[in-house]
């Protein structure tokens, strides 16, 4: 019998270009009754990404619109949060959005955040209508799942930007990627991440901060930027 959860990893990496659907790998994988996948935080705008239905939209907006649940708890502090019976037995009390959702229909809600070495991306809501848990088995390979989600994520959002982070139009820049290869390389090292996320780390950090792609590896390679975390922060120093 084939793996469940490997299965949906497979399912998520084919809906690359394709983001909204992502909530689809989920369902009927997890016990719960819907699930939003959403950006904001650090760098990307507040959107819902994908949404399995209008209740899980909805506790997006109200979070989006108060700045506070669950959402934001799990990627400030890089951890899934669980509130397994939020209606009887909360473990957190978050004075706007726990009066917002008093009339909604809700057992339990789960976030966990998207990730991916220090890039703060965004996060997965999951309700359920009745109180429910989720097993540490599930948690472990879920957080997984949240893994490549991060990576679909933050490549759509790169790919639907309108600014120039690798400085592609810069022709004297254009052919020379050796600066980005070997900075790739470097990040690769400080994270024990795949060629391809240290890549896209690079990328997202150069649109965070409005440069290109270049400029942003030859500072790592002077070490002048290090994107090893200290303190759920990127290391950095300039001369």
């Amino acid at each position: 019998m084939p793996d469940r959860f490997a299965v949906a990893e497979e399912a998520l990496t084919a809906l690359e270009g394709n983001e909204s659907r992502l909530y689809e790998p989920f369902l009927g994988l997890l016990p719960v009754d819907g699930l939003s996948i959403s950006t904001f935080g650090d760098f990307l705008h507040a959107e819902t990404v994908s949404a399995s239905d209008a209740q899980s939209f909805r506790l997006d907006e109200l979070q989006f619109d108060l700045g506070e649940g669950p959402c934001w708890d799990a990627l400030e502090t890089r951890v899934p949060v669980f509130e397994p019976n939020i209606r009887v037995r909360p473990n957190r009390v978050w004075p706007a959005f726990s009066e917002a959702i008093i009339a909604d229909d809700l057992g339990a809600l789960f976030a966990f955040p998207l990730l991916l070495g220090p890039l703060r991306i965004g996060a997965i809501d999951f309700y359920t209508s009745r109180p429910s848990e989720l097993s540490d088995l599930t948690i472990r390979r879920t957080s997984g799942l949240a893994t490549i989600v991060s990576r679909l994520v933050l490549s759509r959002a790169l790919r639907l930007s309108q600014s120039d982070i690798e400085g592609e139009t810069d022709t004297r820049r254009q052919f020379s990627r050796r600066e980005v290869h070997q900075a790739t390389g470097m990040v690769l090292s400080q994270l024990g991440i795949s060629a391809l996320d240290a890549r896209l780390v690079i990328q997202g950090h150069a649109f965070a901060v409005g440069r290109s792609m270049q400029e942003v590896s030859e500072e790592i390679i002077d070490r002048r930027l290090s994107f090893a975390v200290s303190e759920n922060q990127i290391e950095a120093s300039h001369d």
